[in-house]
């Protein structure tokens, strides 16, 4: 018996495009079957795009897909043979399930119910799902293959479950969200398993960007030692091909190396503002641009996701904008080629405070005058926005997200904020890395002390603790769940802790008014960062 070849469709779905994830996965199928492949893997709800949330509980979103399903079953048969495994959700006797059928000569020879239904983080599968809890191995050429999707390859029970079926290889099909250094999890998760059962693996997962999350792709294969003997890269499309000889094991294949984590977390940037861009169809995107550190980012993302044709900038200076600032903005957007424009926003800064100057009188300036600068801004920004179709990106950090340093309808005002999950000190990190491939950001803009630029001589840290005592008071509160006491035993002062701490607190309000933005972290603020608003409890 020689060895055959197991195809990794590493494709990228759009939730809800049913017809045109089918075709991803019959393409796929044909170029495996080009390449002598007798068995195709796709991605944990191929079919539908993951995660589709509440149209899971729409009837009309089950059917199509049963429908889908049944079609895409039918033009698989040509490819005589061929077997392809499709992620769908599927009405049974017992509930709407996490599915996976098998898929041959246009008959389904397997299926299975997915077991563990993750309910954290990003996750919140048990409002729609009802568990499996059978094993599912099929044969394929002379090979007895065993089944499980993603959140089963973190419990031992189910590879277990596949093994005492009969399993001599585990399949593993994924739809897992980035996170950094989420690769290097995956592989000492699974490697314990293989510790357990001896069986090698193969995992599938999915590309793209959905709203907040990112699908990194980076599938890979594990010999019965637990060594990765194949992987693809991250963030890119593509077929991978495992060979597995006749004695159940997996050959040595292409390994591709893993990326630094700002490469990482840069690409991750540049496949969510690509996919959130294009998948939800606007014409491109306007970006207000300060001279500072943060708008100069997203800008080179923007650029690199799009294409310069699609990304507009806009300078719109204040009477104490320093003339630095303009001198590099100009520079970068000259750099990157895109379509830039300066707007002064004196006079209807003017014009507001006119208009409230009797409503005022008596109190002194303070932040209220800073803010009406960044709502004038917003405010046009949104107007070209309108006027041309395309989407606002804000450029707020999740170091200012965090303690509030930012404007409600002023530079939160937006359709997406590229680096909401991005704390100011990984900013600076990810400018560098973005320069080492070609040095597009000005060297003063990563220099120069962060600003506002709202009032005289303006520093970020007149009013907040260093970014490196800020980010790692950030990460130990909000993405580890640390303990006040934790962060000031780990050597940050307690001063700082209480005031970063309770920042986080009072701007909760805040932050749920702001844009989607790309996760890139364990713990974003949106969607698996769920605290009330009203709330008296402080730790």
């Amino acid at each position: 018996m020689s060895s055959q070849k197991i195809a990794l469709a590493q494709i990228n779905p759009l939730l809800g495009d049913l017809p045109g994830n089918a075709q991803l996965i019959f393409e796929a199928a044909s170029e495996a079957c080009n390449k002598g492949a007798t068995l195709v893997l796709t991605p944990e709800l191929s079919l539908t795009g993951y995660p589709p949330e509440d149209l899971l509980l729409r009837p009309a979103f089950i059917e199509a897909a049963d429908r889908e399903l049944n079609r895409l079953m039918h033009e698989l048969k040509k490819f005589p043979k061929l077997t392809v495994i499709v992620g769908h959700p599927k009405k049974t006797s017992v509930g709407l399930q996490n599915y996976a059928s098998v898929l041959r000569d246009g008959k389904v020879i397997a299926s299975y119910a997915k077991q563990e239904l993750p309910n954290h983080e990003v996750f919140d599968e048990v409002r729609y799902f009802t568990p499996g809890n059978q094993a599912c191995v099929f044969e394929n050429e002379g090979i007895q293959f065993g089944l499980i999707l993603c959140e089963d390859a973190w419990h031992a029970g189910p590879s277990k479950q596949a093994h005492a079926a009969g399993a001599q290889i585990l399949l593993v099909l994924n739809a897992s969200p980035y996170h950094l250094k989420k690769e290097v999890l995956r592989i000492e998760v699974l490697r314990q398993h293989i510790a357990q059962t001896k069986m090698p693996l193969v995992y599938i997962n999915a590309v793209g960007g959905q709203d907040e999350l990112v699908f990194d792709g980076g599938s890979f294969a594990m010999n019965a030692q637990g060594e990765v003997v194949m992987s693809m890269p991250q963030f890119e499309t593509g077929l991978g091909i495992v060979h597995v000889n006749p004695r159940a094991q997996i050959d040595i294949g292409v390994i591709t190396p893993t990326p630094s984590v700002e490469a990482q977390a840069y690409q991750a940037l540049v496949l969510g503002v690509r996919d959130y861009i294009n998948k939800n169809h606007f014409p491109g995107v306007i970006i207000g641009l300060s001279g500072g550190v943060d708008s100069a980012l997203v800008l080179a993302i923007a650029v690199d996701a799009l294409g310069a044709d699609k990304v507009r900038a806009v300078m719109m200076a204040s009477r104490y904008t320093a003339d630095i600032s303009w001198i590099d903005a100009r520079e970068m957007a000259n750099n990157v080629q895109v379509q830039y424009d300066e707007i002064p926003i004196s006079g209807p800064v003017d014009a507001f405070e006119q208009s409230l100057a009797e409503q005022f009188r008596g109190m002194k300036a303070d932040a209220t005058e800073e803010n009406i600068q960044a709502r004038v801004r917003g405010t046009l920004l949104m107007a070209l926005s309108n006027k041309t179709g395309r989407l606002v990106l804000t450029t707020g950090n999740k170091s200012e997200m965090a303690v509030g340093y930012c404007t409600l309808y002023g530079d939160m005002a937006g359709g997406f904020a590229v680096i909401k999950d991005i704390a100011k000190t990984l900013v600076y990190r990810l400018c560098a890395y973005r320069n080492s491939i070609a040095p597009i950001i000005p060297e003063r803009i990563l220099t120069r002390a962060p600003s506002a630029e709202l009032r005289p001589d303006q520093t970020d840290q007149d009013s907040l603790p260093s970014y490196e005592v800020l980010d790692g008071i950030v990460e130990r509160y909000m993405e580890q769940n640390q303990s006040i006491e934790q962060i000031v035993a780990a050597g940050f002062d307690a001063q700082s802790v209480e005031k970063v701490t309770r920042l986080i607190k009072l701007n909760e309000y805040k932050r749920r008014q702001s844009p989607p933005g790309v996760r890139v972290t364990t713990r974003a603020f949106g969607r698996d960062w769920r605290y009330p608003i009203t709330s008296q409890f402080r730790a």
